[in-house]
């Protein structure tokens, strides 16, 4: 069987092929009455009439297709940012493709021979405007997330309130009693890994003491920093707040290693609240980011940067979640 044409749909409503057009494009209000576009949409359904959306987007000069770019598939946090984006995109008509840079948060390489003939738009995730000077250039529109606000490039922004985060989690584990504190940093050179160190230093300031150690993002490298972070010499941290949940995972390992209990003898947090926090003994005190919000946020942010409209929205809030990781320091 031949796939039935607009065509075949005018025929069988007994109208033109330009009022068919006007229907089904939803262009038909003023111009079509509301029976003969009812009944165009019912001959459509009877045939099984699909349009032609790779003749219709050739038309229009576009195909409806985004671009999520993100530093890595190995996080659960970019899956959850696509999930978001992808179900706005589909309640719009669009689709999303999704691209790990094959260089992390450095420059990435541009995935189609043309990219400005192969997509509407790029959506960013953790990424810096500079590092995608490959896709598009100037000629895409760009949203960012979970990026540097001041990015001049950028057609609009969604962010997360991270330095709220720390501000909770600092208020925790101060109310709890801890002075001596550990920041297991993420090594990656990324604003978002800025903006909660910066947080950090200014929440405690001169009032408890923090050392800083950095670590790849990955359980075994943190299990690493930590084992010598914690052997140092000097007086021993009773809480660690670490930049996201695999960093915690791997710190308190490295605490179980040297024979310490996790929360009696040390503390321990996270950011992002991935399955592996509650997949963890104890299951980890840390930071709730709303990934698919974000991957929404930034479809409905492309959306309307395409659509001519501008996009403002204040920063997402994230949720301290309290679980087993975290209690009171050690008696001296």
């Amino acid at each position: 069987m031949t796939r039935p044409t607009s065509r075949d749909v005018a025929h069988a409503a007994g109208v033109s092929q330009a009022t068919v057009s006007l229907v089904l494009g939803d262009k038909w209000r003023g111009r079509v009455s509301e029976r003969t576009a009812a009944h165009v949409r019912e001959s459509a359904a009877h045939l099984g009439y699909r349009p032609n959306l790779a003749a219709r987007n050739l038309r229009l000069g576009s195909t409806r297709t985004a671009l999520l770019v993100v530093p890595a598939l190995t996080n659960e946090f970019f899956a959850r940012v696509y999930t978001g984006a992808a179900r706005v995109a589909a309640e719009h008509g669009f689709g999303v493709v999704l691209y790990p840079s094959p260089d992390g948060t450095g420059p990435a390489r541009d995935p189609f021979a043309s990219a400005r003939a192969a997509l509407d738009g790029v959506i960013a995730s953790s990424m810096a405007a500079h590092a995608l000077e490959a896709i598009g250039g100037d000629g895409l529109p760009l949203v960012m997330l979970d990026s540097d606000p001041t990015s001049g490039r950028a057609a609009a922004h969604v962010n997360l309130a991270m330095a709220d985060g720390m501000r909770q989690v600092t208020e925790h584990l101060r109310a709890l009693g801890h002075h001596r504190f550990l920041h297991l940093a993420s090594a990656v050179d990324s604003w978002t890994f800025d903006v909660r160190a910066k947080a950090l230093t200014a929440l405690l300031g001169p009032r408890a003491e923090l050392r800083t150690v950095r670590s790849a993002l990955s359980v075994q490298a943190a299990r690493t920093t930590m084992e010598a972070a914690l052997t140092a010499p000097g007086e021993r941290p009773t809480a660690v707040i670490c930049d996201d949940d695999i960093l915690a995972a791997g710190a308190c390992k490295a605490a179980r290693r040297l024979g310490l209990r996790v929360p009696d003898d040390l503390s321990v947090t996270g950011f992002d609240d991935l399955a592996l926090a509650t997949a963890v003994e104890p299951e980890l005190t840390t930071i709730a980011l709303p990934a698919e919000r974000v991957g929404e946020h930034g479809m409905s942010a492309l959306l309307a940067v395409l659509d001519g409209t501008p996009w403002t929205a204040p920063d997402l809030p994230v949720t301290l979640v309290v679980r087993g990781s975290t209690a009171p320091p050690p008696t001296p």
